[in-house]
């Protein structure tokens, strides 16, 4: 809690921007959300935390984000999820077809997944770019290297090379409402039944400049471990661009 109050009491001190421009270079941004239902009958929480850190210069973008998700039911845990991402794109800021390279480790008692590290590298496209819309897809290899439980609760280690396919778009209307996204589609180019789907999206209501009302749907599937999860969530999101 200490924190998040910290983190909060930064954000509001800073002077705010609503998107990248020429003397704007970095952006921070932090997101908890959740459900809480508490019955006669029983109890069950899911809580959503998310940072975000972006670099933006002419050159090149660099960008870093951590997602932690803990949940319970009747006392039972069903999540236990930490991803964290750093990646960067090159020529993205003056050209629509721009070069990209990531490097990202998960781990996730919902889905089965001891340890998962990726790295790769591709191309991407800007189909639009205004001051209210960005519309990006991009496309690339990367090689994965991942220990994964099994329904016998072994442990399967393994390595393959993906297909990176990756939708993100954001939409900003009349500076009050927020609509963003990214979604993935990962395919083994080894094996055809072996996949990773994943989709996370935002639709937010500014309260303050640096402070929104967000709803948060997240879907992630692994065809490896025949395991997914949906969670959709509620809370407060603070973003700054300085």
């Amino acid at each position: 809690m200490r924190s998040v109050i910290i983190l909060l009491l930064l954000i509001s001190s800073l002077q705010t921007y609503s998107q990248f421009n020429d003397s704007v270079h970095y952006h921070v941004y932090y997101g908890s959300t959740g459900i809480i239902n508490k019955t006669n009958d029983g109890n069950s929480f899911v809580l959503n935390n998310a940072l975000r850190f972006n670099i933006s210069k002419k050159i090149m973008t660099l960008n870093f984000s951590n997602s932690y998700v803990y949940g319970e039911q009747q006392n039972r845990k069903t999540n236990n999820d930490f991803s964290s991402t750093i990646d960067f794109d090159i020529y993205k800021n003056i050209q629509k077809l721009y070069y990209w390279g990531l490097g990202t480790f998960d781990k996730s008692y919902s889905l089965k997944i001891n340890r998962r590290y990726q790295v790769g590298a591709g191309v991407g496209y800007t189909f639009l770019k205004t001051e209210t819309v960005d519309f990006v897809i991009s496309d690339g290899i990367i090689y994965e290297r991942s220990a994964v439980e099994k329904a016998d609760n072994t442990e399967d280690n393994y390595g393959t090379f993906r297909n990176s396919a990756r939708l993100k778009y954001r939409w900003v209307i009349k500076d009050l409402l927020i609509f963003e996204g990214v979604s993935f589609l990962q395919n083994s180019l080894s094996d055809k039944n072996d996949y990773i789907l994943k989709s996370n999206n935002n639709a937010s209501i500014k309260l303050r400049k640096w402070l929104n009302f967000t709803t948060a749907v997240n879907y992630n599937k692994l065809s490896k471990t025949q395991r997914e999860n949906l969670l959709i969530t509620f809370g407060l999101t603070m973003e700054t661009y300085f």
